[in-house]
């Protein structure tokens, strides 16, 4: 609307005219000035000047909406606004029915916790018939760290829909349906985006999976401008895949120790360095999301795996429409099982530290261990 011409704006003749003999002929140009530099400029009273932007002002603002028109616009887009279910009701009901189109939902947490697991039940789900909750549709799987089983895919699979995988076809035909690539570094990583995208379209994919973003970036940067510019550029590219092909994407993304300076991100969590260390001895470990604060705003769900005092635990940390909550979750044969679909909620430093009481295996990007 910036650029829209002033002499499309219905203005009076005469004061469309000055615009266009000053050279000012956008929106944009003519609210860049205050009113003095127009009236300077176009040689014209005060009056003149205030009614003409008041105009401009009014026709190139986008209108309000309300809370009630907003959702109404929502249902009538519910194609464009739509889920992947999870199959586990508690996390779909506080997601307001799933994984989310559109956007970025990163899981996050130790090695070993049940990410992968996850990201194949998603994939799964998505490969299925929409009769069967599915998305009958594609699945593209980036498996950076050769973590992808398909035959632990066929387990979940067998084990919770044997309906579909008992008959060999049926096997054969979903599990065909999802596409694994594997890049070896990240700059053969970001030469297949390009090829991603169009897969996107031509492919009838319905769910982009990469596991782990964390891996790719931290096999070729250490800290620094370097590697948050290059995770820039390929986070902004994988949001804009997200929008421009409406799907869910789900990026996994590793923990590493917490350091001194890090302590708090929010004011609210704000608390003396004694407070932390006694935090410290009272919980098993005190572990943060790799990537830094950048990649976290980017992502608009953050769904952490964590274990603590021996429970493990699916805990919505960060999402736009659901307070954060925790659910304590088993792995079994046939996937992720929530032990409970009440959630509990959240409060304090609680929402954003990841437990993690029995499992050593951790990335720590500074080099030191967390023993």
């Amino acid at each position: 609307m910036a650029n829209k011409q002033i002499s499309q704006m219905g203005l009076p003749k005469s004061i469309a005219n000055v615009f266009a003999a000053r050279n000012v002929f956008t929106a944009k140009d003519a609210l860049s000035l205050t009113e003095f530099e127009l009236m300077e400029l176009l040689d014209v009273g005060l009056a003149q000047v205030t009614s003409a932007v008041a105009h401009i002002s009014e026709i190139v603002c986008p209108p309000y909406q309300t809370a009630l028109s907003l959702m109404e616009l929502r249902v009538q887009n519910e194609h464009l606004a739509g889920h992947l279910p999870t199959h586990m009701k508690g996390l779909d009901e506080a997601l307001c029915g799933g994984i989310p189109f559109g956007v970025l939902t990163e899981l996050v947490g130790p090695a070993g916790i049940g990410k992968t697991q996850f990201c194949l039940k998603l994939s799964l789900l998505a490969s299925l018939p929409a009769n069967y909750g599915g998305l009958d549709g594609h699945v593209i799987y980036i498996d950076v760290e050769s973590k992808f089983s398909s035959r632990r895919l066929i387990e979940i699979g067998v084990k919770s829909f044997p309906e579909i995988f008992h008959r060999k076809e049926m096997a054969q035909e979903m599990a065909g349906r999802i596409h694994v690539l594997r890049p070896a570094s990240l700059s053969e990583f970001t030469e297949s985006l390009q090829q991603i995208k169009v897969s996107l379209l031509q492919n009838q994919v319905k769910l982009l999976v990469i596991d782990s973003m964390a891996a790719l970036v931290t096999g070729e940067f250490e800290h620094g401008a370097p590697r948050q510019k290059t995770l820039g550029w390929h986070v902004s590219f994988i949001k804009s895949l997200a929008e421009f092909s409406r799907i869910p994407v789900v990026v996994t993304n590793q923990v590493r120790s917490q350091s001194r300076d890090e302590t708090c991100h929010y004011f609210f969590q704000v608390q003396s360095w004694n407070e932390t260390i006694e935090d410290r001895t009272r919980h098993d470990s005190h572990l943060v999301a790799a990537l830094g604060i950048n990649w976290a705003h980017a992502v608009t769900i953050r769904l952490v795996l964590e274990a603590k005092s021996g429970q493990r635990f699916i805990k919505v940390a960060k999402s736009p429409i659901a307070p954060p909550l925790a659910f304590p979750f088993n792995i079994t044969s046939s996937g992720i099982l929530l032990l409970s679909d009440d959630g509990i909620e959240l409060t304090g430093p609680d929402i954003n530290t990841i437990h993690c009481q029995g499992h050593n295996d951790i990335i720590n990007f500074g080099g030191e261990s967390l023993q």
